[in-house]
């Protein structure tokens, strides 16, 4: 009898990969004297739409529960992004427009994405809005795995449909993939796989990457080639956003930090005389159960869903983040946030906070 002998080999990288919560940023010598001589717009022209665009590089993310126009014109303010749900129709987008129109606030429309799957009929759909707003600049293509071949000739089809719009693409974690992308018509990479607060693709998949190290290596193989990273998911607090910008990310998005407010989306729920509002991953069972009439048998859910402390107006929100990031760069002589990432060194630690009264 002859037998044959199959090797099978499982690569295992050694080299650690660290999260947000295992650096600390160390601090340097300063000139400044105020965290309000900080500037933190930056101004980007991008890879293929040779676009200009200036504004502080915040992203709310273009989940159901935040990335709503409410949420839009409130961040805007700040000359803050919004990349807005892929569930709103086109006639949505028009009340939106007639909306900014009567308040000669359409400026707001250079802080908005339009935000799309990778399906046929996610395509029609973004070229109706498009063609009804050709005022929108930024294409946000979102899809949790991109790494598919399926998405890369998506990123493609749309790169070849608009030239002149910026295109958002992701997610991602590697070197490689964020090339590929940016290669084939993304601007922006979107870098994130499982750290979102209702997030649980690590979970269920055993996939993903530690985000701080995902960032730094996707911005540096994104600007050898010109283009641009959004790092999406994993702040939890304004120093994780400090943290993101001084790894190189351009921009930030976040999802959970904007979650529970007023401009939020998702239910308003009342538990023992305390007003909540809901929060949920979009491959969470909440979410599916509402957009596509439940779990598909061939799939898990990968979200969940979290009743949020209502929080108020985002305002805030907002000012904590950016008072935040401007201390950030007070400690380290950054007196722009693009020089942020060049005064940055990180130290790794066990400990971040004394937590001794937390829960108190």
């Amino acid at each position: 009898m002859m037998y044959i002998y199959i090797e099978l080999k499982m690569f295992l990288e050694n080299d650690i990969k660290l999260d947000f919560k295992d650096v600390l940023i160390k601090p340097k010598r300063s000139n400044l004297n105020s965290r309000s001589d900080v500037n933190l717009k930056r101004e980007f022209t991008f890879k293929h739409s040779s676009f200009k665009w200036i504004g502080v590089p915040i992203m709310v993310s273009n989940m159901d529960c935040t990335g709503t126009f409410e949420m839009a014109t409130a961040v805007q303010k700040h000359k803050m992004f919004t990349c807005i749900h892929k569930y709103y129709s086109v006639e949505d987008w028009l009340s939106f427009k007639t909306a900014l129109q009567l308040s000669d606030s359409l400026d707001v429309l250079n802080y908005v994405a339009v935000s799309s799957g990778s399906k046929e009929e996610d395509y029609q759909k973004l070229q109706s809005i498009l063609e009804a707003i050709p005022e929108i600049n930024f294409i946000c293509l979102d899809v949790a795995n991109g790494y598919t071949e399926h998405f890369v000739s998506f990123v493609m089809r749309v790169r070849l449909a608009y030239p002149d719009k910026v295109i958002i693409a992701g997610s991602v974690v590697t070197k490689e993939m964020t090339e590929e992308l940016l290669i084939k018509g993304a601007d922006i990479v979107k870098v994130g796989i499982g750290p979102g607060s209702v997030c649980t693709t690590r979970k269920k998949t055993g996939v993903g990457y530690p985000q701080l190290s995902a960032v730094i290596e996707c911005a540096d193989a994104a600007h050898g080639l010109n283009g641009h990273i959004l790092s999406d998911g994993g702040c939890t607090v304004p120093g994780d956003f400090g943290k993101a910008y001084g790894a190189g990310a351009d921009f930030i998005m976040s999802g959970g930090m904007f979650s529970g407010h007023k401009e939020s989306g998702g239910e308003i729920v009342e538990e023992d005389g305390k007003m909540f509002k809901e929060f949920y991953g979009m491959s969470s069972s909440t979410a599916m159960h509402k957009y596509s009439g439940g779990v598909a048998a061939y799939r898990t859910s990968e979200g969940k869903r979290v009743l949020i402390p209502y929080k108020g107006l985002v305002e805030g929100t907002v000012l904590d983040i950016l008072g935040g990031i401007r201390s950030t760069c007070t400690y380290v002589g950054a007196s722009e946030l693009k020089h942020l990432s060049k005064r940055t060194t990180f130290i790794r630690v066990t400990q971040q906070l004394n937590e001794v009264y937390s829960n108190m």
